[in-house]
């Protein structure tokens, strides 16, 4: 929270005019009074209204600013007359008062302009730039006054003043990747689909995959769903890219790459973050090395997801855009620590995207690697998916150890129990029932709706559809075997109590509710550690408590100047989009560095985060002027009996008349913010 000298901001008026600074409230908001470590922010004005922080500021020149915006940022769809003219309209006029040519007349026509556009545009950005201007019409109209009745100009109008503007929505807000979403939705609804991949790739470059396996945040900040229900942005994020790949089209980038320009970056690991940062290194004429320890590119999206969510054929096409771009990768090739030693001197930074590749275990009595039908949710995924995606057969050693009968995952007949309640647990349950095990259980300590949250809707229900079987609010005490051979689990049933203080309530294991289950296999897939072993130990780099590496989490910088990390490696598991975010920043960071050897952030960065900070999509809201009630589309959907003994994909996705309705839905909230610094 910061002291404000006004603020109209969410309709929290503040006013301390007239007050000594010791006097100024706060603002009940992350409003971005500091705009970074080296500026303080004089002005914020966006969609919600406006927060003045120094009692110097042009406001007539700052609203007049804020219309200017408009033009640049508005991405103006020319479906109405507000939209088209009404934001030049109040640029005009604003520019008019303050140049001090302006009159009374045009103060009112500013304000009737400004009303008009809130009530008859069609879109969110015509009907919330006149926010903010029509706010500070309202309280400082002295200030609009004495330049028309004096015809003198603003206080600042001809000064030089710095003005920082971002675009941005709800929905794209709360996307990882910051992806432009009512941008590839509007590319869809007008059938250019090279437009809506174009505004994909800007920020995310896997458009295949996040089209299919991405947990959509997006949706849950969509302001649709104040109204009736939530876009189905994934779903729409796919038609660009399947549009590509099934004409044959070479691929669109968003972005010419720019000449080559001498400078290299490594890159360690070929997965979601190590892909991302080879794609805008090399936009950037960057030469990047990317590393790949497993023979296949693609990391965990090849190796851990399986082909019926993520059909390898589409991934391919993903990674071919970013090979496209003349990056060079170099596959079965696990990096030592003397290499990266010797990347320091012949790269010019380098940047870890290894991921985390190494099972957690269960924590409960007698687990022990040497178990047989113990078997990691990372091995068993990798040994399903290198075998169905490229006919890698199962090692001997694999085979003996894991009792299985043939060359590949064969569960017929066997009984498989998971512990987790995410992605990964999700993949080698649905996997299980695939490789024909006569019963699957996934066992979690908490309730469907956390399984729900942490997966998606439609993941769970698929594998509820297909016969896996929840134990919910329960836990693997321990592991029976005789001889080695695993037999039984002893489950410990828990009950949520509430706390008396009001806190979250905590899982009370209920005594005597324990069972003993007979099962053939454990896949431990709770969670996953990385493998850091090529860092070389002399480097000390600062590590998390979690035993991944430290940066601070906006610029991906180690402690070791040009040594960054991105994804798994630097957060622990996350998802797909969050690993490409991290890593789109990342690549950004080190565009700039390897010539100035500085760690910057760009104003369109800073202004991203000040936005997370601050929140924009506000599930209070209450959104009027469309008509409620449009149903959402659904994907086809592979019928349950036909998808269970195969690895076909799942999700069919939107034939042209669903995904036409589906992006009519949406209710283009672009938005406009500005700091003035």
């Amino acid at each position: 929270m910061s002291k404000v000298y006004f603020s109209t901001w969410k309709g929290e008026l503040i006013n301390n005019i007239g007050k000594s600074k010791d006097e100024w409230e706060e603002s009940a908001y992350n409003l971005p009074a500091q705009y970074d470590d080296n500026r303080n922010s004089r002005a914020f004005i966006g969609w919600d209204g406006v927060a003045l922080f120094d009692e110097n500021v042009d406001v007539i020149r700052l609203a007049m600013e804020y219309a200017a915006q408009y033009q640049e940022y508005s991405q103006a769809c020319g479906r109405c007359a507000p939209g088209r003219w009404g934001g030049r309209i109040l640029y005009d006029q604003l520019d008019k008062i303050a140049r001090g040519e302006g009159s009374v007349v045009d103060l009112e026509h500013l304000k009737e302009i400004g009303k008009s556009m809130q009530v008859t545009s069609k879109c969110e950005i015509g009907k919330t730039v006149p926010n903010p201007i029509i706010d500070l019409i309202t309280h400082f109209e002295d200030t609009f006054m004495e330049c028309i009745n004096e015809q003198k100009e603003s206080k600042h109008y001809k000064e030089s003043v710095e003005y920082i503007a971002k675009i941005t929505s709800p929905c794209s807000d709360a996307c990882p990747a910051d992806v432009d979403i009512p941008g590839y939705i509007e590319g869809v609804r007008d059938l250019r689909f090279d437009d809506s991949l174009e505004a994909t790739r800007q920020t995310m470059p896997l458009a295949h995959v996040c089209g299919r396996v991405c947990p959509h945040p997006c949706e849950d900040a969509c302001r649709r769903t104040n109204l009736d229900e939530p876009i189905s942005i994934m779903a729409l994020k796919r038609l660009g890219a399947d549009w590509e790949t099934d004409h044959g089209y070479d691929f669109f980038h968003p972005m010419e790459p720019k000449p080559k320009n001498g400078k290299r970056v490594a890159v360690i690991g070929a997965g979601p973050a190590g892909l991302t940062t080879a794609y805008y290194l090399a936009a950037e004429g960057v030469e990047v090395d990317v590393y790949e320890e497993l023979p296949v590119l693609g990391g965990e999206v090849t190796v851990g997801v399986p082909e019926y969510r993520m059909p390898w054929d589409k991934y391919l096409q993903d990674i071919e855009c970013i090979r496209d771009m003349g990056v060079n990768f170099i596959v079965n090739h696990r990096v030592t620590a003397e290499e990266m030693r010797e990347f320091e001197t012949s790269y010019d930074a380098t940047m870890i995207a290894s991921g985390t590749r190494i099972s957690k275990a269960v924590r409960c009595a007698n687990e022990r690697q040497e178990i047989q039908g113990y078997w990691g949710a990372i091995d068993f995924l990798d040994w399903v998916n290198l075998y169905e995606k490229f006919g890698i057969k199962t090692p001997s050693s694999v085979q003996e150890q894991q009792m299985l009968p043939t060359d590949h995952v064969d569960l017929t007949g066997k009984t498989v129990a998971c512990v987790g309640g995410g992605f990964t647990s999700m993949d080698v349950v649905r996997c299980a029932i695939r490789a024909g095990a006569k019963r699957v259980v996934m066992i979690y300590r908490r309730d469907e709706k956390t399984i729900i949250r942490n997966t998606t809707f439609e993941e769970y229900h698929e594998a509820v559809e297909e016969g896996v079987e929840f134990i919910f609010h329960s836990a693997v005490n321990e592991i029976i075997d005789e001889e080695n051979v695993l037999k039984a689990l002893v489950i410990d049933k828990f009950e949520l109590v509430p706390d008396p203080d009001g806190g979250r309530a905590q899982l009370v294991k209920i005594e005597g509710a324990s069972e003993t289950i007979e099962f053939d296999y454990l896949i431990p897939a709770v969670s996953q550690s990385a493998d850091l072993a090529f860092l070389p130990e002399e480097w000390e780099l600062e590590m998390t408590s979690w035993a991944t590496i430290k940066t601070n989490g906006k610029d991906y910088m180690t402690s070791r100047k040009g040594i960054f990390a991105s994804g798994d490696c630097e957060y622990g598991p996350m998802t797909i989009v969050n690993a490409v975010g991290q890593a789109r920043r990342g690549a950004s960071v080190i565009s700039r560095y390897i010539h100035t050897g500085e760690i910057t952030l760009t104003d369109e960065e800073i202004m991203e985060d000040h936005l997370k900070k601050l929140k924009v999509y506000d599930k209070k809201e209450k959104v009027t002027g469309w008509l409620p009630g449009l149903p959402r589309e659904h994907s086809t959907i592979l019928a349950t009996a036909i998808r269970k003994s195969n690895n076909a994909e799942v999700n069919l996705g939107f034939t042209q008349e669903q995904a036409l309705s589906e992006a009519d839905r949406c209710m283009r909230c672009y938005y406009i913010a500005m700091v003035q610094t």
